[in-house]
């Protein structure tokens, strides 16, 4: 399955605007209607939308789904052999990408590989051949998603609401038969590494291609981490290296959408990988997160950031962080870890976090003269004084937060169990959770001289220890080098992997043409 040459169309390269949606929409409807006609010729409709794909510099995701997903059907009979498969899913990916160029749009289209490719996954984890090929493809995945968010200014005007609903977008992947009937069972199905409450979201409308992209980037971050936690290496080995490329690889993407999903998801006691993961490497992997949100001021989450966003979506993302910091202080002390309930009470102390909420809420309330604040520092003590506002009649908390997550925090409040005890004066944190505070400028994070980016991501972790109390005072400062033997140039994500012949991006990215000896690449995070 090759993607198909480029040529001048011309059957819709006049249209522009409203009359292009309204052509595009119009053929997919006839599409749906044709497509259980004993008459139906796919050929024709592949013709149609690839008018409509060339017709635009940027095609709409639509338009994608729609073309990827006839061409990818009527290419060959289905695939039964793991390999077969895994090269059917490698072409779709190869396919979706030569028509989608580099943008946040690109990252939303590639919800059909991700799909596809989690079906191989748990129909094969426990073929190593085919593991190693669908890691080495995973790698290949979170470059090129790297490279759009470098690129979202071809964004621009492109993030609106979808032509077509998103469900009937999604039946053409998932056939008629599945998903239970319901629109949020069938897009579920879609997205399988998504939570309930994601999936509801994105299955509701009112989404930009934006969100879209952070959903899916979420999804590939999941596999990902759940394919290196089957490798077998010791536990705090594997924790260290998870939590490094988590680190990396959320200050490479830079993106609010994808980090607010992982956030809420983490609001959620069971991660989605259930079907990759027994349940004891799904809650290793829980914390593991929670050290990568928790454990890291990443800049690009700061006031100065994020100060363009809506009131309203800073209000949710920041609130959903507190909820996640009180949520892991309290899973680490219950379970006798007070040692990295300090470390996690430290870092939200002294992060940009506990300064946002402060201004957004005050922002909300509208206080005049001294500031309204927290009586304390800790998550513990924000969460009591949201919900004193809250019982003021002063709407804070988002009406989109889970209620068993709300209803767990306040049980807990209620309980009594303190987090003032966790304070940051007089207190050490474990040396091996330690806070560290991103500094870098978003174009210095592209291109670093880098040796070992694993080891110096535990270095900026040690060091930072030795500065926490005077984070304040700016003590981070951007670097432009790192220590390490036989430096070179390279991508912030450099995947050891196949290159993938026929993509518009492969010139961007470094790839190894031999995976089969390759170690981890978890070595080589973001």
């Amino acid at each position: 399955m090759e993607p198909q040459n480029i040529r001048k169309p011309h059957k819709f390269d006049h249209l522009i605007g409203e009359d292009y949606s309204f052509a595009l929409n119009q053929s997919i409807q006839a599409l749906i209607e044709s497509l259980h006609k004993p008459t139906f010729n796919s050929s024709v409709f592949t013709s149609t939308f690839r008018e409509l794909l060339l017709a635009r510099v940027n095609p709409p995701l639509e338009n994608i789904w729609v073309y990827s997903n006839l061409v990818f059907r009527s290419s060959s009979t289905p695939k039964v052999e793991p390999l077969d498969r895994f090269t059917a899913v490698k072409e779709l990916f190869q396919l979706i990408t030569s028509c989608s160029g580099c943008s946040l749009t690109s990252v939303a289209c590639i919800a059909p590989v991700v799909y596809e490719l989690y079906g191989v996954i748990v129909d094969f984890k426990g073929e190593k051949k085919v593991v190693r090929k669908i890691r080495s493809l995973v790698n290949v995945i979170l470059g090129y998603i790297n490279l759009c968010y470098s690129d979202t200014e071809k964004d621009v005007g492109n993030d609106g609401a979808l032509v077509r609903p998103l469900e009937e977008l999604v039946s053409f992947w998932i056939g008629e038969g599945n998903g239970n009937g319901g629109v949020k069972e069938r897009v579920g199905t879609f997205f399988p590494l998504l939570d309930d409450e994601t999936v509801e979201m994105i299955s509701g409308g009112g989404f930009g291609v934006g969100e879209l992209a952070g959903a899916v980037t979420v999804e590939v971050f999941l596999m990902k981490l759940c394919l290196e936690c089957r490798e077998g290496i010791k536990r705090d080995e594997l924790h260290n290296k998870l939590r490094t490329w988590a680190v990396g690889s959320i200050t490479g993407f830079r993106n609010i959408e994808f980090f607010g999903t992982l956030v809420k998801m983490l609001l959620v006691p069971n991660l989605p990988v259930t079907s990759i993961l027994n349940s004891e490497d799904a809650i290793f992997l829980r914390e593991v997160l929670f050290d990568a949100v928790i454990l890291v001021d990443y800049s690009f989450l700061s006031l100065e950031q994020v100060a363009h966003l809506p009131s309203k979506t800073l209000k949710a993302l920041a609130v959903a962080r507190l909820m996640v910091a009180y949520e892991a202080i309290e899973l680490a002390r219950k379970g006798g870890n007070h040692t990295k309930a300090i470390s996690y009470n430290n870092a939200f102390s002294i992060s940009h976090l506990s300064s946002l909420l402060i201004v957004l809420v005050n922002g909300e309330v509208g206080m005049e003269g001294k500031p309204n604040k927290p009586n304390g520092s800790s998550p513990q003590a924000f969460l009591k004084w949201l919900l004193n506002l809250e019982d003021q009649g002063i709407k804070i908390l988002d009406e989109g937060m889970s209620d068993i997550c709300a209803r767990l925090v306040l049980d807990n409040l209620k309980a009594g169990n303190d987090q003032s005890g966790y304070k940051v004066e007089g207190m050490k944190s474990d040396t091996d959770l330690l806070f560290y505070i991103d500094t870098k400028g978003k174009e210095e994070d592209r291109t670093e001289e880098v040796e070992n980016p694993n080891d110096s991501m535990n270095a900026a972790f040690v060091a930072a220890a030795h500065t926490m109390q005077l984070a304040e005072n700016g003590v981070g400062r951007k670097r432009r080098k790192r220590r390490g033997v036989g430096k070179k140039q390279v991508k912030l994500l450099k995947p050891d992997v196949d290159e993938p012949s026929g993509s518009s991006w492969r010139k961007s990215a470094n790839f190894s043409k031999d995976d089969s000896n390759s170690d981890s690449e978890i070595d080589n995070p973001i």
